[in-house]
């Protein structure tokens, strides 16, 4: 069930130099993936940000695409986007959970994206969600992968902290007494 509560957007980021997103479509509800890429397209533009589109067999590759695009170190930010409608099987929520987790640890590696595969109940649910002039998730989640990449921007020139004095498998071994290696 659709909810009409108001929810707080923030505006798009101001990026002080010009920024390269690549979206990851998995087409295989094509109509709800081609609105969810309509609202990508309108927020990158009003960002200023060049987008390029890549489309691979469905949500569980989309997380591997963004992975082997980001170690190309081509793109700053990352927009997946797909529709994963609940059917008669489990099939619906492992493919929901390991996208989901997939992407997220991708995030937690440093790499800017934003989640767009919608997770349904039923087509008509999909369909509000897709549509740009409607909750305009595909815009969104663009607009997650700016906001990303605007941090990632402001805290590149922060200071690092040190690497520690050994590596974790070497001191792991001196932890059980067996000495340097």
């Amino acid at each position: 069930m659709a909810s009409n509560t108001q929810h707080h957007e923030l505006a798009l980021p101001r990026l002080d130099a010009p920024v390269r997103l690549l979206a990851v479509v998995a087409p295989y509800y094509k109509d709800i993936t081609d609105g969810l890429l309509s609202g990508v397209r309108a927020t990158a533009d009003a960002a200023g940000a060049s987008l390029d589109v890549i489309e691979v067999p469905g949500a569980l590759e989309i997380p591997t695409a963004v992975g082997l695009a980001a170690r190309s170190g081509q793109y700053d930010g990352f927009v997946a986007l797909g529709c994963v409608i609940r059917g008669e099987t489990t099939h619906y929520d492992t493919v929901c959970n390991d996208s989901s987790r997939a992407l997220t640890l991708l995030g937690l590696q440093g790499v800017c994206l934003g989640n767009g595969i919608l997770t349904v109940e039923t087509m008509a649910q999909a369909q509000v969600r897709a549509d740009p002039a409607g909750q305009n998730k595909g815009g969104g989640a663009a607009a997650a992968a700016l906001h990303l990449v605007a941090l990632a921007r402001r805290w590149a020139g922060a200071a690092q902290p040190a690497a520690p004095a050994h590596d974790v498998i070497r001191l792991a071994g001196e932890l059980e007494g067996q000495g340097k290696a």
